[in-house]
């Protein structure tokens, strides 16, 4: 479909075929949920590739993801615009800046693969799910790292397909799904039936391993009753114009739901991100009034209680603020994990020595600083840790608090922001494979929702729906046992870095047929 006999120009029909690629793999994403199309959405591209020059497929990688993240990103011009008050043209200018940016991945695998493609010949569609894997795991960790739209994610309600991800991470559907479709160009291609059949081979394996390793939970001696509160509190309040009175009136709604929730037996009750303004610690009149009632609280039920909060620390001449989950527990001292990675240009600047006009742009950028340390807290002398809302998307941080000894995960986050986008959506998929990955129930506490119980096989147990004030209770089973991924990280994705990056070196020195 390329056009190869002139080199650098592009038709109408493979400019056709790549954003067929992009808008089909979107639309495989929350909130559509169209997942089959993840199976297929690559093959115009790839066959694009396959008879493209490395110029050319820059290009066409660029236009397929470019579509791509257009699609699913399609949500976030609304946040500068509602929420910083930036004119709609620049949100909307900012967002096509970062469209391009991340669309750089996919151009940088149509050059890498057509070069590998001309010099190679067969074996580089053998090497395209390594290529496509390790330029996930650059855009996971490359700067500030942004992997929302990593392809496995698409996969999410796929059960026996998800559990590889138990030793792959997510990474591993990403590199199944890029080498069926790879192995199927190749077969048509060069009228071959055995790279397709290696492919049915290795997802037929896969999918048999998920359902063997699928099993039901077993209550245990630990097992107890958790429930997550979604308050349902707008994003659009003003705190500093809605007064105490609005506060309060929340904060009471908030109990309310967590009373209903220890009735049902919860004995360890979530709160979402930042559902009232809580600080624990900043010598407020209303703070100290709302600390005292949740204390109480906590010790007449009986009932611990995780919270999002904002605490301060640092002197009063440099106070310095952190997102923080924190537990009050009837029997120990509160403790506290303050957020690590925070939300680049949402909760701080990065590298504000060059970008630190943004802040004169969009003064609502919250100036608030990371934790130090992955923190975990204690139920019933049993450990588990709180990333909190943007982190739970990075694979390997939340990994660490299970390595370091947490047993379940409890997610608090507020996806207000996004009012009923698919933002809340696909972020609520990415907690099902943290699930996966370490075998362990996730509890996730969201201001508007999402808000849900998943288990350790990624099966949601039960789940909220967006905009409603509800609570959700239900059995946790903690796990001291850990994963290969737990155990080893990100091996499967650094080994497809080490081996895309030996082809490509191959290649430079192989003479072209």
């Amino acid at each position: 479909m390329a056009n190869t006999s002139k080199p650098g120009r592009i038709g109408w029909l493979d400019l056709l075929g790549a954003v067929a690629t992009g808008v089909l793999t979107a639309i495989a994403f929350p909130k559509l949920n169209l997942m089959f199309f993840a199976w297929i959405s690559l093959l115009p591209l790839l066959f694009l590739l396959a008879k493209a020059r490395p110029r050319q497929g820059f290009l066409l990688g660029w236009i397929a993801g470019a579509f791509f993240y257009g699609l699913l990103l399609y949500w976030i011009p609304n946040v500068p615009a509602h929420y910083g008050n930036l004119p709609w043209i620049v949100s909307i200018l900012i967002d096509l800046l970062l469209v391009l940016i991340l669309a750089l991945t996919w151009a940088l695998f149509g050059l890498g693969f057509a070069g590998l493609r001309r010099r190679l010949g067969l074996p580089a569609f053998y090497v395209a799910p390594f290529l496509w894997v390790a330029l996930e795991y650059g855009l996971t960790h490359v700067l500030t790292g942004f992997p929302w739209g990593l392809l496995g994610l698409s996969q999410f309600k796929n059960a026996f397909f998800i559990q590889i991800a138990a030793i792959t991470g997510v990474y591993g559907l990403t590199f199944l799904l890029v080498l069926f479709q790879s192995l199927f160009t190749a077969s048509i291609t060069y009228m071959k039936r055995l790279p397709f059949a290696l492919g049915m081979i290795a997802l037929a394996a896969v999918h048999i391993g998920g359902f063997l390793s699928l099993a039901k939970v077993v209550p245990g001696p630990q097992t107890f009753r958790a429930a997550v509160i979604q308050g349902n509190v707008s994003s659009d309040i003003d705190w500093a114009k809605a007064g105490a009175g609005k506060a309060l009136a929340l904060f009471e709604e908030h109990l309310d739901l967590t009373r209903q929730a220890r009735a049902q037996g919860a004995e360890l009750v979530i709160w979402p991100e930042f559902t009232i303004p809580m600080c624990f610690n900043c010598d407020d009149p209303f703070g100290d009034r709302i600390e005292n009632s949740l204390i109480g609280y906590v010790r007449e039920s009986g009932t611990s209680l995780l919270l999002g909060t904002i605490e301060r620390s640092g002197g009063p001449d440099a106070p310095r603020y952190h997102n923080t989950a924190l537990q009050l527990s009837p029997d120990r001292a509160p403790s506290k994990y303050a957020k690590m990675h925070l939300v680049p240009f949402g909760e701080y600047i990065p590298y504000r020595t060059v970008l630190g006009f943004v802040e004169k742009m969009v003064p609502a950028v919250g100036g608030l600083t990371p934790g130090q340390g992955r923190m975990l807290h204690s139920f019933r002398e049993i450990p588990y840790g709180s990333p909190i809302c943007y982190e739970i998307i990075f694979p390997d941080e939340v990994r660490r608090f299970v390595k370091k000894g947490a047993r379940f995960l409890a997610t608090i986050t507020n996806d207000g922001w996004y009012g009923t986008s698919a933002a809340p959506h696909q972020h609520f998929a990415q907690a099902v494979f943290r699930a996966v990955e370490n075998r362990r129930f996730v509890l996730r506490a969201a201001t508007t929702g999402i808000s849900g119980i998943i288990d350790p096989f990624g099966r949601v147990i039960r789940q909220s729906r967006l905009g409603e004030r509800t609570f959700l209770a239900g059995d946790v089973t903690p796990s001291a046992e850990t994963t290969f991924y737990t155990r080893h990280g990100d091996v499967f994705s650094l080994a497809a870095l080490t081996i895309a990056g030996l082809f490509l070196i191959l290649a430079l020195f192989k003479r072209h047929p």
